[in-house]
């Protein structure tokens, strides 16, 4: 007979604690970056619903650690914002960022991991180049 093996969580923090980690780590951004981020939500939530997998292009919704939704800074035209436009937003996976941590401190790391690559979104870079400077 084979057993299978599942990796559960067994550690994990309460919400209002991880919304807390994340909130730190926006307002611990470099004041250059921060200073130039606007009209953007950053949110928890546990899990990516279909409509977050689909727009990442997965199938996996444990893989999926954050998500920017919107209009990247240099996609921007001359119009934009001329009318209201509804908010980007950042999205942090609750859960997906626990799994792969051991405790707090390498939770609230990968947080700010995390959002560091979303913020790098919206301000326009790909994956490659998020990869290429350290994210």
């Amino acid at each position: 007979m084979m057993k299978v093996l599942t990796k559960s969580r067994i550690w994990s923090m309460d919400k209002e604690r991880f919304e807390m980690l994340v909130e730190r780590a926006f307002e611990e951004l470099p004041e250059e970056f921060k200073s130039k981020i606007e009209n953007v939500h950053v949110v928890v939530e546990d899990l990516p619903d279909e409509y977050d997998m689909k727009g990442a292009r997965i199938r996996n919704p444990y893989s999926l650690l954050g998500l920017y939704t919107g209009v990247p800074l240099n996609k921007r035209g001359p119009d934009y914002g001329v009318y209201p436009v509804i908010p980007d937003r950042i999205k942090l996976f609750r859960h997906n960022i626990e799994r792969d941590c051991r405790n707090d401190v390498e939770v609230e790391s990968r947080i700010r991991e995390v959002l560091i690559h979303e913020v790098a979104h919206y301000f326009g870079m790909t994956d490659q180049e998020i990869r290429k400077a350290g994210y």
